[in-house]
Formats: C-alpha cells, structure tokens, sequence
C-alpha cells in the first residue's frame, strides 16, 4: 500500500485541502502520515481513520521512506528539506502547495483542467516534483482556458483584486480587526440619524491614519483602503506577484510561443477570493456569441454570466463565490480599441482553485499512475 506523508496540514491551504479530501472520500486506498514541525507525537487531524501519532516533520528518513510527500507548509520548509531528500536519492514524489519549487527545471506546476496533457507527459517522462501554482494565474487560467485551448489569445492585461487571504491567516485576522476598529469608532455617528456621510469619512480618515490603527502584517490600513503592492519589487518595475502572471502561465500550459501576460495586483478588502478584471488581446475577430461558448464549455466549473446588472451583482462576487469551486466569467464584451480586444472579468476562490484543489487533484492523479 502506498505510503503518504502530510506536512502542514494545520494551515490555512492545509486545512482548506484537508477538508476537501474528507469530503470527497479521498482518505482510502494509502496509509497517510501525518507530521508536524511543532507538536510531535500529538494527534493528528479527524480524517476518520485511525492514524499514528504525528511524526517530525524534519526526520529526512522517515519521510524518505514514504512514497509521497504533500506539503502545505510553505517554502522555507521546502527550502529546507526538499534537497536534503534528494540528496539522499529518494526517489518520491514531492507534491507542494508553495512557490520554492515552481520555476525549476524538473517541477511542473499543476492545474489538471488547463495542463492535464503536461501532467501525464511529465509522469510518463519521471518527473516526480509537482507544485500548485500563484492562485490569481491559476485562476486566470481556469477562467480563461477556453480561449487558450483554441490558440486566440495573443496576450492579456489582467487587473487582480485579491483578497486578504492571499496574504495568509494574520493578514485575514488583522483585515478583521481593522474592520472591528472602524465599525466601533463611528457607532455613534452610524447610530445618529442626523450625522453626514462626510463626518463619518472623516472620523474613518483620522482613524486609519493613526498610529494605534492594527497594520502589523500588512503595514499600512487595507479596511477602508487598498494596497496597490503585493510581493518584492523586480528589475522590470513589476512586483513579483504581477511577474508570475506571464512566467508562471506560460509555464503551465508549456505552449511553443510565449503568450505575455501582465498588469497591476492590488490588495483589496475582500477576506477571500481573488478577482481579476481582463483586457485580451486576440489573434483574430472571432464573434462574441462564439467566444461565450468556448469560456463557457472549457471545463465544468467555469460559469459563464450574462453581461447584464443582476446577474453581475449576484453572481459575480467574492461574497457569492466564496467557499465553492465555481469560476464566475462575466463583463464579457468586445472593447472600443478593436473587434479582436475582448473586456472580462472572473473571480474565484483563492482557497480552493488558487491553492488546495490543485493539490487534491494531482495527489489522486499520480496515486491512479503508481496503481
């Protein structure tokens, strides 16, 4: 029976991928493992079997001994042990939810309903490193595969909007508090009919701008706000969020020509999903009605909305979408610059899509190859 090894489990992603593997019966099949860089020998996560205490997750020869190691913890732990594993010649595979590995050589970065072709081409050739990719390209990709997959686009400015969620958990807790803060400091002018719209933007104003307001992980106010800046400044001008757009994509789908991709990333006040408006450029004039259809039917979860306000309001929003796979595409027309320019906009879980069901999917993926 195949040996699994979990390592952060407890987090974030790992919880999210947690929850999704016992609601989809995945937990069969394979001995799981579960370790730990915190608590050795304490219990492990309910997954409704019986599971040995939890291991060390820095023991390189206990975990050498498993045939797959899925790791959540984050790329200083991959820093850290993936090439001690491999120098010992272990010859697993090392599934990762972090982005230390995405651009080597011998990884692919996963996401089964856009690059299934280069999964199993990569598992037929003993590629044995496979990693989730950034959750915006990821779900840029979902959105977008239909055009893709019928070699229309030419290159795509994408405009993220991602949530506080793609900061991590301190960064949701702290948009929380934040949130806290403002809603307590203008309750009595919220509780008195006769106060102004303009006395409660300056009340929120002065409170943001102090230097009580929680910033600790974000640094500056993202409640009331935005943030404009999301990762490390590269050579180009570029974060490296906005970066992985056009490297991390083209990497995915493995195409023969390079497909540009790029734009803006801000931090908005969302807790969770991600969304990302599209200016596209296409290689052709291809009708509306046409390019609906191939957005439409390109994988199971793309969900294609009518470019009218109801449904937009309703459908096309993190606080609609959160907590589901569905990949909402919706404000689809064509632009003012030419019949080849196409206007989007999509929005999906960071959580799932961005960053645990790729995960899931690939571990089920290479667990039915070694069957």
């Amino acid at each position: 029976m195949l040996k699994i090894a979990f390592v952060g489990w407890r987090g974030m992603v790992g919880s999210v991928l947690m929850g999704r593997m016992v609601e989809e019966k995945d937990f069969s099949g394979f001995e799981p493992t579960f370790f730990t860089t915190s608590n050795v020998g304490g219990k492990g996560p309910d997954i409704g079997l019986e599971i040995p205490p939890l291991k060390d997750a820095y023991d390189t020869k206990l975990l050498s001994s498993m045939d797959i190691v899925v790791t959540c913890q984050g790329g200083d732990y991959t820093k850290k042990v993936y090439p001690e594993m491999r120098k010992m010649g272990w010859q697993g595979y090392w599934i990762d939810s972090a982005s230390a590995l995405r651009m080597e050589d011998d990884s692919i970065i996963v996401l089964d309903p856009v690059n299934r072709a280069v999964i199993d081409r990569g598992l037929s050739t003993g590629i044995k490193t496979y990693v989730g990719g950034n959750c915006t390209v990821s779900l840029m990709l979902m959105a977008l595969a239909g055009l893709y997959s019928h070699g229309l686009v030419e290159w795509i400015s994408t405009m993220t909007y991602q949530a506080a969620s793609g900061a991590g958990a301190n960064n949701m807790k702290e948009l929380a508090s934040q949130m806290a803060v403002l809603g307590l400091v203008s309750k009595d002018l919220l509780d008195d009919p006769a106060s102004t719209a303009i006395e409660i933007d300056a009340l929120i104003t002065k409170e943001i701008r102090k230097s009580s307001f929680p910033v600790e992980y974000f640094g500056v106010p993202l409640a009331a706000s935005l943030i404009p800046w999301i990762d490390s400044a590269m050579p180009s001008g570029q974060t490296r969020e906005e970066w992985k757009g056009s490297v991390e994509s083209n990497k995915i789908l493995q195409n023969e020509k390079i497909i540009p991709v790029d734009g803006i990333c801000v931090r908005v006040g969302a807790m969770r999903c991600h969304s990302q408006a599209f200016a596209i450029k296409l290689n052709r004039d291809v009708p509306l009605d046409e390019i609906a259809e191939m957005i439409k039917n390109a994988n199971e979860w793309v969900e294609l909305v009518p470019n009218d306000k109801e449904p937009t309001l309703n459908r096309l929003t993190p606080a609609a979408v959160n907590g589901t796979l569905s990949v909402p595409v919706g404000r689809l027309r064509k632009m003012l610059m030419g019949p080849e320019y196409i206007a989007a906009f999509t929005c999906g879980d960071q959580l799932l899509w961005g960053a645990a069901e790729p995960i899931r999917r690939i571990l089920k993926i290479i667990i039915q190859h070694l069957s």
